[in-house]
């Protein structure tokens, strides 16, 4: 029987609740938007296969509940993550300025080499821009990441930014893998996987609806 994939990454998608976290992973893994607003309770995952460089690359991942009552259990996740998305909605100035709260929880909890990206989502609705995308890039900058807009709606720009981030995550870790072995570190292996799928009790077949 021939291998799934080569290697397991696991991304998280962190920001403020109601900036499309859940449409951004919708759209990237069932390529499905739904307008309507349910937000995300505690943490939720899909996967998709990549192929990157010749490598099969499958990638876990977490949607994360932006709401403050959960983030002492989401900040459990950030350990366990390779990537990472910091997602603000173009429309909101405020999901905008949070970032920095989100970065900074990122440098305290995650790797440190974990990878991340900055995302400004919701860039179809142009007439209810607060954030430029100067303002966009400029911050990516000042934190070393790669930046994009993207609209779940419109499809723009969803799989150049998951792809991109897995990208990064490969070439950070490339040192730790015995890719022409085949093998893979602990860190990467099915059993983790198996074992965070039993933990949530949520698996491919069952997942949720997509709502943002």
């Amino acid at each position: 029987m021939a291998k799934q994939y080569d290697v397991l990454f696991r991304l998280l998608l962190l920001g403020d609740s109601g900036v499309g976290k859940t449409c951004l992973l919708c759209r990237f893994t069932d390529n499905e938007f739904h307008p309507s607003h349910i937000s995300t309770i505690g943490v939720d995952f899909k996967m998709k296969t990549l192929e990157i460089d010749g490598i099969k690359v499958r990638i876990q991942i977490w949607d994360t509940a932006g709401q403050e009552r959960y983030q002492t259990i989401t900040k459990q996740y950030y350990r366990r993550a390779q990537g990472i998305f910091l997602v603000y909605d173009i429309t909101s100035e405020r999901s905008f300025q949070h970032i920095m709260k989100w970065a900074s929880d990122v440098d305290e909890y995650a790797p440190e080499k974990v990878q991340k990206i900055l995302v400004g989502n919701k860039s179809d609705e142009e007439q209810k821009r607060q954030v430029a995308t100067e303002q966009g890039n400029k911050l990516a900058k000042a934190y070393g990441m790669d930046f994009f807009e993207t609209s779940a709606f419109t499809n723009h720009n969803i799989t150049e930014s998951f792809t991109r981030l897995a990208e990064l995550v490969l070439q950070a870790n490339k040192k730790d893998l015995d890719l022409l072995g085949g093998s893979m570190s602990d860190e990467f292996n099915l059993a983790v996987l198996e074992e965070q799928e039993g933990l949530c009790n949520v698996s491919d077949d069952t997942r949720k609806s997509c709502w943002c």
